[in-house]
């Protein structure tokens, strides 16, 4: 079967995309190393910008037990901290949860999914691409997203030009019961991270954190760096003392870096964190992947339909791309700077805190406009 496109990749950015093509009437195929439900390590805070979407698909977030989530806190390293209101606020809710809803209206509107898959090989001959996967299958199509999160192998198999640079940075990421304001979601700065918790759906918590790979490395264990570097905090020292965690062990992700990408390679269009991983501290990247999501079926739509050529898409994708979140990415770059580190996180949060007008736009900044519904149609 020659399918209209192929998504590598089933998160948000992934899902989103299978289901505006399949709204428009194409056969998509998903493929995904993973079988639904499953976690992901992820701070599982979604702005309110993509609400009114996920909610227009027919999800309901309340019946969902999302939390409500409109208050900011940020300590730095010595646990001097400050509160302020969002303006936008989000909601939180677990990736395995609302990537399984996603899934199910997918797979409702049509779309084939091919689970527990690895692809191996991409070539693109004249105009169809042939995907390999690890189990010597091969699937066809005449358009290919790469959807498959933050680093992998087969960014070296296209040649991307990041995928030999070494990854800075692992995530971990728990769910827990701890007594903490639901509508609250706090960033706790340490030496070389920073940890964010906010509430999910059941009376649980997300708790997520970064680190530099170097804190492991000296300290030789997540435990034992988690003890020795994240205790320094005392918020973080309360939370991990007195929480219960939920996970037998942690989720942990190795291959992080914020290294620029490019939205486009070998033909392929990129969305999420395929294209351009945003600093978790600025807390869009799950928006970030959905809007991404629906942008790229609508240019992928007008391309099978023969509005626009190959070499248009990729030139109107990156254009869209770069209008939509370069800004936003590098910004959450420039905030990456003041934290994770122990002297600029304690002067940021002091002149914050003498000055605490100028912590709601270094927030709208990292924030786009809400998405609109008509856009999806």
């Amino acid at each position: 079967m020659l399918y209209d496109t192929i998504i590598i990749g089933g998160g948000l950015g992934g899902l989103t995309t299978s289901i505006e093509l399949a709204r428009k009437g194409f056969k998509v195929l998903v493929i995904e190393k993973y079988t639904y439900p499953f976690h992901r390590v992820c701070g599982e805070y979604i702005s309110n910008e993509v609400r009114p979407y996920i909610e227009s698909l027919g999800i309901n977030l309340s019946q969902l037990g999302a939390a409500n989530i409109d208050r900011f806190q940020l300590s730095s390293v010595n646990g001097n901290s400050i509160f302020t209101n969002l303006q936008m606020g989000g909601f939180g809710i677990s990736r395995y949860t609302i990537d399984y809803e996603l899934y199910l209206i997918a797979r409702k509107l049509g779309v084939t999914f091919e689970l527990n898959t690895i692809v191996d090989e991409i070539q693109k001959i004249n105009d169809v691409f042939f995907v390999d996967t690890y189990l010597s299958e091969t699937f066809e199509a005449k358009m290919v997203i790469g959807a498959y999160g933050k680093r992998a192998k087969l960014d070296k198999i296209l040649h991307r030009k990041f995928s030999n640079q070494q990854t800075a940075y692992i995530g971990v990421k728990y769910h827990i019961k701890y007594d903490f304001p639901k509508n609250l979601i706090a960033l706790h700065n340490f030496d070389g991270g920073y940890c964010g918790i906010s509430a999910i759906e059941n009376d649980k918590y997300c708790l997520c954190y970064l680190s530099e790979r170097e804190n492991l490395r000296m300290n030789g264990g997540i435990p034992e760096m988690e003890e020795n570097i994240l205790f320094k905090n005392p918020f973080l020292k309360n939370i991990f003392t007195n929480a219960e965690f939920l996970f037998p062990k942690p989720e942990v992700i190795n291959e992080i870096s914020f290294v620029k990408k490019n939205a486009t390679s070998e033909h392929i269009l990129m969305v999420g964190d395929t294209a351009g991983l945003i600093a978790p501290l600025a807390g869009n990247g799950m928006s970030m992947a959905i809007r991404a999501g629906v942008l790229s079926a609508e240019l992928v739509s007008k391309f099978l339909k023969k509005d626009i050529s190959r070499e248009e898409l990729e030139k109107y994708y990156t254009k869209v791309w770069n209008q939509n979140f370069q800004n936003r990415i590098w910004r959450g770059r420039q905030l990456q700077k003041l934290f994770g580190n122990e002297i600029y996180s304690n002067l940021a949060v002091a002149v914050l805190s003498k000055v605490p007008i100028l912590l709601r736009p270094i927030i709208k900044s990292t924030h786009g406009k809400v998405l609109k519904i008509s856009q999806t149609n």
